[in-house]
């Protein structure tokens, strides 16, 4: 029997939906903009931190290099694999992040009171990064299922584990790691995630509680949290011992005025600043370049976030697009934090400014990560209820309005009319 016009809309809407077409090759422009001020930022600071780890002039940006050459084949993996490829990497994923997790509490080194490291081939290691890849690849394919079953509510198949795994991941990357930032990271993925994909708000303000009384606990029961917290509050009381990469900090960014001392004009990169190519490369980047400098690099993380967004809302089906909301929570949490902390606005963290720090292992899964959103940027649709049609489904019953947020423009360029 031949199925009848209605019967044969999803199917047909199913099929336009996922037919690939060009990707956004604007995350790729942002991205490799942001790449290269990070290189550009290494390579100026160079023979300050050459000259205080004595070894050659040209180290650090080689390094660098190499790093950026490994992200260009991470994000060329990510950007072909399919999705259920994708999907299918949670359980190698968990098991690497695991091993290394292991290896860095036992052969870890030990930096500024930190085990966040481990040698791998001469290479350092930061386990953490891997960790946060591997719950983002878990996470967005635990959620796609709940919703796909229709078992978002429930408390013993979604909500439970949910709140074991996130338990798990905050005690082997705060006590074990001592990463209380890269925490914060971990739970706004979770948080971000769950929100989107519909789970009840009452569960998510549960969460958020939980968090906050954990974050209490994890800053009174240990001394040097303590002290950087009340280095935030009062940073200029101690700028001899605990307040001192804030105090260097804060003058860095003064020193760089309106427009800043140029590339290469960098004096606490001398090693007046500690961490100056890692924690601290916001402060000088805006040393060289100013405010203005530092106005525009923020645009440009803002413009790439909003790319993200823009993806989100476009995604083909409930597993892309809590990929994007995923990595777009670790990306924007991560620059926030890094940025609040050199600014005064946030305690001192420990962690990474994307793209832009030295170190190989954020930029070889940040780029990952770039790589799936310019992969589901391939697949980006137009329609309002196309995700429940993705997913086999008639009705938007179990994934609600949060997800369901109209595209800003029609395929024929003109804006949709609601």
């Amino acid at each position: 029997m031949a199925l009848s016009s209605a019967s044969r809309r999803p199917a047909m809407l199913h099929r336009l939906q996922q037919r690939k077409h060009k990707p956004d090759y604007l995350l790729v422009l942002l991205s490799t903009v942001l790449l290269a001020i990070g290189l550009i930022v290494v390579y100026a600071i160079s023979p300050g931190l050459s000259e205080q780890q004595n070894v050659s002039e040209n180290y650090y940006v080689s390094k660098q290099f190499t790093a950026i050459g490994l992200g260009i084949v991470t994000f060329l993996i990510a950007a072909n694999l399919k999705m259920h490829h994708i999907k299918q990497l949670k359980i190698p994923l968990i098991i690497a992040a695991s091993l290394v997790a292991v290896a860095v509490h036992i052969f870890g080194q030990e930096v500024n009171g930190a085990t966040r490291w481990v040698q791998i081939g001469g290479l350092s290691f930061q386990a953490v990064e891997l960790i946060k890849f591997a719950v983002l690849i878990w996470l967005a394919g635990f959620l796609a299922n709940r919703v796909k079953e229709n078992n978002l509510q429930s408390f013993d198949k979604t909500f439970k584990p949910i709140l074991i795994a996130l338990a798990g991941v905050s005690i082997v990357v705060a006590v074990f790691q001592s990463d209380l930032g890269s925490v914060g990271v971990l739970a706004a993925m979770f948080l971000a995630m769950c929100f989107v994909a519909g789970l009840p708000m009452k569960r998510i303000l549960m969460v958020i509680g939980i968090l906050a009384i954990g974050t209490v606990l994890a800053i009174s029961s240990t001394g040097y949290r303590r002290d950087r917290f009340m280095t935030f509050l009062q940073p200029e009381s101690d700028c001899q011992s605990a307040g001192y990469q804030a105090c260097q900090a804060l003058i860095a960014i003064g020193s760089g005025g309106m427009f800043g001392q140029n590339v290469g004009g960098s004096v606490q990169a001398y090693g007046y600043l500690p961490e100056s190519a890692n924690d601290s490369i916001f402060a000088i980047f805006a040393e060289m370049f100013g405010f203005v400098g530092s106005v525009v690099l923020i645009g440009l993380f803002v413009a790439l976030f909003a790319r993200m967004r823009h993806i989100m809302e476009r995604a083909p089906d409930v597993h892309s697009r809590l990929l994007i909301v995923g990595v777009l929570a670790w990306l924007s949490t991560q620059a926030l934090i890094n940025i609040g902390a050199m600014l005064g606005v946030l305690p001192l963290k420990g962690i990474t400014l994307p793209f832009i720090s030295y170190g190989g292992t954020s930029i070889i899964f940040v780029t990952a990560t770039i790589g799936i959103v310019f992969n589901v940027s391939r697949y980006t649709t137009y329609g309002v209820n196309n995700l429940a049609l993705s997913e086999g489904k008639g009705n938007e019953s179990t994934f609600d309005w949060r997800r369901n947020r109209r595209a800003h423009y029609a395929p024929s360029g003109r804006r949709a009319r609601a």
